[in-house]
């Protein structure tokens, strides 16, 4: 009798020990992850593209955080977090440690958290027509997604063809 109750309380210690190790776990993760999920995106107000890009992330899953900005605090902003003028496009974003430029695909963005190269961050230079936020039906020009280096030199991370 006696071994049998040590086995049901040992039992019992040790699935009290998983639900606490369970609970802890869901706590914590999702707390790296929506860390890790929340973009602050500057821009300019009243720009719709600027509007549909984030719409973009968010139907995605992503958080994200905006803040209007007067251009010329838009432009230093982006100088700080390494882009260059050739980069440059309508708004810039913060996540995870990188910066995003444009209108880059939020597959990108995640798979950039997901593979965390030691880069500035993505770029879609100018508003390629078809990119997320600029989407206007079916058609879409081509377009890269460039990875912006340390040393300011990019190279292509994705690239989205002609599509009509």
């Amino acid at each position: 009798m006696c071994i049998n109750t040590l086995k049901v309380n040992s039992a019992k210690k040790r699935f009290g020990c998983f639900l606490l190790i369970a609970l802890f776990c869901s706590l914590w993760r999702p707390a790296i992850a929506s860390e890790e999920a929340l973009v602050y995106v500057a821009k300019t107000s009243g720009c719709g593209c600027c509007i549909a890009w984030i719409e973009h992330l968010e139907r995605s899953g992503l958080t994200v955080k905006s803040q209007n900005m007067v251009m010329g605090s838009l432009m230093q902003f982006k100088l700080q977090s390494g882009i260059s003028a050739e980069l440059a496009s309508c708004h810039t974003a913060r996540v995870g440690g990188y910066t995003i430029e444009g209108h880059v695909p939020e597959r990108e963005i995640r798979r950039l958290l997901t593979e965390k190269p030691e880069v500035v961050g993505l770029a879609v230079p100018g508003m390629p027509l078809g990119s997320p936020g600029m989407d206007q039906g079916p058609d879409r020009e081509a377009y890269d997604v460039l990875l912006i280096r340390a040393d300011g030199l990019t190279e292509v991370y994705a690239t989205y063809p002609l599509a009509d």
